[in-house]
């Protein structure tokens, strides 16, 4: 009798941890699709296919789901954007393949910054991952750079969602192309690269 409750614990560990992430993954989701202002626990409940006691059962507040929702988001990002040191092409493949996924996300939480404070700090957030990514991947380059600040915030732009947006949405190119003219950019700043 005693064995059937350790497994009892683990199915029910795993249940909660399920459950949770299906509440954070509602909340994430959410936030790429409309203004957080519009976006209430009943509509992350809803998603996630829970009571809203339960989303409070598990994340204490608002604040609290808040806070799990973007600690679980900057961690997927980081690991959509993991790129060997030093290879150029795998780096734009690695971030225009990201901006597929989420840069409309991150553009309409951008356009939300200046007026919610949760999406200023994780707009804020976004911005210092994607120049560390800079500052990681392109480090063989920055060292060898006259001026390695100069050369990191060009390397920022030459891959910055915004770069992809006018290339992508606004020109309305292709996700190859929308890749190539940001290779020709990174190419410009650090001379041609294999």
């Amino acid at each position: 009798m005693n064995s059937a409750r350790p497994y009892t614990m683990t199915a029910r560990a795993r249940a909660v941890e399920e459950t949770r992430s299906r509440i954070i993954d509602a909340c994430v989701a959410l936030h790429g699709e409309r203004p957080a202002a519009g976006i209430g626990l009943d509509d992350v409940a809803g998603r996630a296919g829970v009571s809203v006691q339960t989303v409070l059962r598990h994340f204490g507040s608002r604040a609290g789901l808040e806070e799990a929702a973007l600690a679980s988001a900057l961690q997927a990002v980081a690991d959509e954007r993991r790129t060997p040191v030093g290879d150029v092409p795998k780096a734009l493949r690695v971030i225009v393949d990201h901006y597929e996924r989420r840069g409309d996300q991150a553009l309409l939480m951008l356009s939300q910054e200046s007026h919610h404070d949760l999406m200023a700090r994780i707009v804020g957030e976004g911005r210092a991952l994607h120049r560390a990514w800079v500052g990681e991947v392109f480090a063989p380059y920055l060292d060898l750079s006259a001026d390695r600040e100069e050369l990191s915030d060009l390397l920022v732009v030459a891959t910055d969602v915004y770069t992809w947006k006018l290339l992508r949405r606004d020109r309305k190119l292709g996700r190859a192309r929308t890749e190539l003219r940001m290779r020709h950019l990174v190419d410009s700043l650090l001379g041609p690269v294999t």
